[in-house]
Protein backbone atom coordinates (compact mmCIF):
# COMPACT_ATOMS: atom_id res chain seq x y z
CA UNK A 1 0.00 0.00 0.00
CA UNK A 2 1.34 3.48 -0.77
CA UNK A 3 2.89 5.05 2.30
CA UNK A 4 1.65 8.32 3.75
CA UNK A 5 4.86 9.84 4.98
CA UNK A 6 5.94 12.83 7.02
CA UNK A 7 7.55 14.33 3.96
CA UNK A 8 10.36 16.88 4.28
CA UNK A 9 10.10 20.56 3.44
CA UNK A 10 11.30 19.88 -0.11
CA UNK A 11 8.01 18.10 -0.83
CA UNK A 12 4.67 19.80 -1.35
CA UNK A 13 2.05 18.04 0.75
CA UNK A 14 -1.68 18.55 0.96
CA UNK A 15 -3.14 20.91 3.54
CA UNK A 16 -6.81 21.29 4.53
CA UNK A 17 -8.93 23.72 2.57
CA UNK A 18 -12.57 24.64 3.02
CA UNK A 19 -15.47 22.27 2.46
CA UNK A 20 -13.51 19.05 2.92
CA UNK A 21 -11.01 19.84 0.17
CA UNK A 22 -7.28 19.34 0.51
CA UNK A 23 -4.89 21.65 -1.31
CA UNK A 24 -1.48 20.60 -2.67
CA UNK A 25 0.71 23.46 -3.91
CA UNK A 26 2.57 21.06 -6.22
CA UNK A 27 -0.69 20.06 -7.91
CA UNK A 28 -1.58 23.71 -8.41
CA UNK A 29 1.82 24.31 -10.03
CA UNK A 30 1.99 21.30 -12.30
CA UNK A 31 -1.65 20.92 -13.43
CA UNK A 32 -1.17 23.17 -16.47
CA UNK A 33 2.17 21.69 -17.63
CA UNK A 34 0.79 18.18 -17.17
CA UNK A 35 -2.40 18.96 -19.06
CA UNK A 36 -0.37 20.34 -21.95
CA UNK A 37 2.03 17.39 -21.98
CA UNK A 38 -0.80 14.86 -21.88
CA UNK A 39 -2.65 16.35 -24.86
CA UNK A 40 -1.23 13.91 -27.45
CA UNK A 41 -2.06 10.92 -25.25
CA UNK A 42 -5.62 11.63 -24.09
CA UNK A 43 -8.22 9.97 -26.32
CA UNK A 44 -10.86 12.30 -27.77
CA UNK A 45 -13.40 9.91 -26.30
CA UNK A 46 -13.18 6.84 -24.12
CA UNK A 47 -12.22 6.15 -20.51
CA UNK A 48 -9.31 7.45 -18.45
CA UNK A 49 -8.30 6.06 -15.06
CA UNK A 50 -6.24 8.22 -12.71
CA UNK A 51 -4.33 6.29 -10.06
CA UNK A 52 -3.61 8.03 -6.75
CA UNK A 53 -5.69 11.10 -7.59
CA UNK A 54 -4.57 12.81 -4.39
CA UNK A 55 -6.51 15.95 -3.54
CA UNK A 56 -8.60 15.94 -6.74
CA UNK A 57 -7.02 19.06 -8.23
CA UNK A 58 -5.50 17.20 -11.18
CA UNK A 59 -8.57 15.27 -12.28
CA UNK A 60 -10.68 18.44 -12.32
CA UNK A 61 -8.09 20.12 -14.57
CA UNK A 62 -7.96 17.11 -16.88
CA UNK A 63 -11.72 16.77 -17.13
CA UNK A 64 -12.09 20.45 -17.97
CA UNK A 65 -9.36 20.29 -20.61
CA UNK A 66 -10.56 17.02 -22.19
CA UNK A 67 -14.37 17.05 -21.96
CA UNK A 68 -14.89 14.16 -24.40
CA UNK A 69 -13.12 11.70 -22.10
CA UNK A 70 -14.76 10.02 -19.12
CA UNK A 71 -12.48 10.26 -16.07
CA UNK A 72 -12.32 7.88 -13.11
CA UNK A 73 -10.34 9.15 -10.12
CA UNK A 74 -9.07 6.67 -7.50
CA UNK A 75 -7.30 6.85 -4.15
CA UNK A 76 -6.17 4.53 -1.38
CA UNK A 77 -6.66 7.20 1.32
CA UNK A 78 -10.28 7.77 2.45
CA UNK A 79 -9.49 11.39 3.44
CA UNK A 80 -8.41 12.09 -0.10
CA UNK A 81 -11.49 10.40 -1.48
CA UNK A 82 -13.45 13.00 0.50
CA UNK A 83 -11.32 15.80 -0.95
CA UNK A 84 -11.73 14.54 -4.53
CA UNK A 85 -15.50 14.36 -4.06
CA UNK A 86 -15.53 17.93 -2.74
CA UNK A 87 -13.59 19.24 -5.75
CA UNK A 88 -15.90 17.39 -8.12
CA UNK A 89 -19.02 18.72 -6.40
CA UNK A 90 -17.68 22.25 -6.73
CA UNK A 91 -16.71 21.83 -10.39
CA UNK A 92 -19.99 20.11 -11.36
CA UNK A 93 -18.43 18.23 -14.26
CA UNK A 94 -20.44 15.62 -16.15
CA UNK A 95 -17.43 13.66 -17.42
CA UNK A 96 -15.96 12.57 -14.07
CA UNK A 97 -17.16 9.56 -12.10
CA UNK A 98 -17.28 9.49 -8.30
CA UNK A 99 -13.87 8.59 -6.82
CA UNK A 100 -13.29 4.97 -5.82
CA UNK A 101 -10.94 3.36 -3.33
CA UNK A 102 -8.08 1.58 -5.10
CA UNK A 103 -4.71 0.33 -3.89
CA UNK A 104 -2.83 0.14 -7.18
CA UNK A 105 0.09 -1.70 -5.54
CA UNK A 106 -2.13 -4.71 -4.78
CA UNK A 107 -2.31 -7.49 -7.39
CA UNK A 108 -5.57 -8.03 -9.22
CA UNK A 109 -7.05 -4.56 -9.50
CA UNK A 110 -6.97 -4.66 -13.31
CA UNK A 111 -9.72 -7.28 -13.25
CA UNK A 112 -12.14 -4.70 -11.86
CA UNK A 113 -11.15 -1.50 -13.70
CA UNK A 114 -10.32 -2.37 -17.31
CA UNK A 115 -10.38 -1.96 -20.16
CA UNK A 116 -9.52 1.74 -20.20
CA UNK A 117 -7.96 3.94 -22.88
CA UNK A 118 -5.64 5.91 -20.61
CA UNK A 119 -4.10 5.24 -17.21
CA UNK A 120 -2.12 8.00 -15.57
CA UNK A 121 -0.53 8.71 -12.22
CA UNK A 122 1.52 11.52 -10.75
CA UNK A 123 4.15 11.68 -8.01
CA UNK A 124 3.69 8.17 -6.64
CA UNK A 125 6.55 5.89 -7.69
CA UNK A 126 9.11 7.51 -5.39
CA UNK A 127 6.75 6.88 -2.44
CA UNK A 128 6.45 3.13 -3.01
CA UNK A 129 8.95 0.29 -3.30
CA UNK A 130 10.31 -1.09 -6.56
CA UNK A 131 8.25 -4.32 -6.21
CA UNK A 132 5.11 -2.26 -5.59
CA UNK A 133 5.87 -0.11 -8.63
CA UNK A 134 6.24 -3.26 -10.72
CA UNK A 135 2.88 -4.59 -9.53
CA UNK A 136 1.28 -1.26 -10.42
CA UNK A 137 2.75 -1.25 -13.93
CA UNK A 138 1.91 -4.92 -14.50
CA UNK A 139 -1.71 -4.36 -13.52
CA UNK A 140 -1.93 -1.19 -15.60
CA UNK A 141 -0.67 -3.07 -18.65
CA UNK A 142 -3.46 -5.60 -18.19
CA UNK A 143 -6.11 -2.93 -17.66
CA UNK A 144 -5.36 -1.00 -20.86
CA UNK A 145 -7.58 -1.39 -23.89
CA UNK A 146 -5.79 -2.19 -27.17
CA UNK A 147 -3.84 0.91 -28.18
CA UNK A 148 -4.35 2.46 -24.74
CA UNK A 149 -1.74 4.66 -23.08
CA UNK A 150 0.01 4.48 -19.71
CA UNK A 151 1.51 7.79 -18.51
CA UNK A 152 3.59 8.12 -15.33
CA UNK A 153 4.76 11.52 -14.09
CA UNK A 154 7.18 12.32 -11.32
CA UNK A 155 10.81 12.53 -10.23
CA UNK A 156 13.20 9.89 -11.54
CA UNK A 157 16.90 9.25 -11.67
CA UNK A 158 18.39 9.39 -15.15
CA UNK A 159 19.60 5.82 -15.54
CA UNK A 160 20.44 5.74 -11.83
CA UNK A 161 21.87 9.27 -11.56
CA UNK A 162 20.21 12.05 -9.54
CA UNK A 163 20.36 15.26 -11.55
CA UNK A 164 20.23 18.05 -8.94
CA UNK A 165 21.17 18.77 -5.34
CA UNK A 166 17.47 19.06 -4.48
CA UNK A 167 16.81 15.61 -5.92
CA UNK A 168 19.74 14.16 -3.94
CA UNK A 169 18.39 15.64 -0.71
CA UNK A 170 14.79 14.58 -1.32
CA UNK A 171 15.75 11.05 -2.31
CA UNK A 172 17.95 10.74 0.79
CA UNK A 173 15.14 11.97 3.04
CA UNK A 174 12.78 9.34 1.65
CA UNK A 175 15.29 6.52 2.00
CA UNK A 176 16.03 7.62 5.59
CA UNK A 177 12.38 6.97 6.45
CA UNK A 178 12.22 3.70 4.51
CA UNK A 179 15.12 2.30 2.45
CA UNK A 180 12.67 0.77 -0.05
CA UNK A 181 11.43 4.22 -1.07
CA UNK A 182 13.09 6.83 -3.24
CA UNK A 183 13.56 7.78 -6.87
CA UNK A 184 13.27 5.02 -9.46
CA UNK A 185 15.46 4.80 -12.56
CA UNK A 186 13.73 6.13 -15.65
CA UNK A 187 15.33 3.46 -17.83
CA UNK A 188 14.49 0.62 -15.43
CA UNK A 189 10.85 1.71 -15.20
CA UNK A 190 10.60 2.22 -18.96
CA UNK A 191 12.15 -1.20 -19.62
CA UNK A 192 9.88 -2.89 -17.10
CA UNK A 193 6.83 -1.50 -18.90
CA UNK A 194 8.18 -2.95 -22.13
CA UNK A 195 8.67 -6.31 -20.40
CA UNK A 196 4.95 -6.26 -19.56
CA UNK A 197 4.08 -6.07 -23.26
CA UNK A 198 3.81 -2.30 -23.60
CA UNK A 199 5.51 -0.25 -26.29
CA UNK A 200 7.62 2.61 -24.98
CA UNK A 201 6.61 5.93 -26.48
CA UNK A 202 7.75 9.41 -25.45
CA UNK A 203 9.77 10.44 -22.41
CA UNK A 204 9.03 14.11 -21.82
CA UNK A 205 11.15 16.46 -19.73
CA UNK A 206 8.92 18.41 -17.34
CA UNK A 207 9.52 21.36 -14.99
CA UNK A 208 11.50 20.84 -11.77
CA UNK A 209 13.49 17.92 -13.26
CA UNK A 210 10.44 15.69 -13.46
CA UNK A 211 9.64 13.32 -16.33
CA UNK A 212 6.51 12.06 -18.05
CA UNK A 213 7.03 8.46 -19.19
CA UNK A 214 4.54 7.02 -21.67
CA UNK A 215 3.78 3.63 -23.20
CA UNK A 216 1.12 2.21 -25.48
CA UNK A 217 -0.56 -1.17 -25.39
CA UNK A 218 -0.46 -3.06 -28.69
CA UNK A 219 -3.40 -2.18 -30.91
Amino acid sequence: MPRRLNLPDSASVATPDSGGKLFAPSAARNSEPLTQALTPFVPPSGRALEIASGTGQHVVAYAQAFPGTQWQPTEVDPNRITSIAAYLAEAALSNVQAPILLDATAPGWSLHTGPVDLILLSNLLHLISQPEAEVLISEAAQALAPGGCLAIYGPFTRDGTLVSDGDVQFDASLRAQDPELGYKSDTAIRDFGVSRGLKSRDTIEMPANNLLLTWHAPA
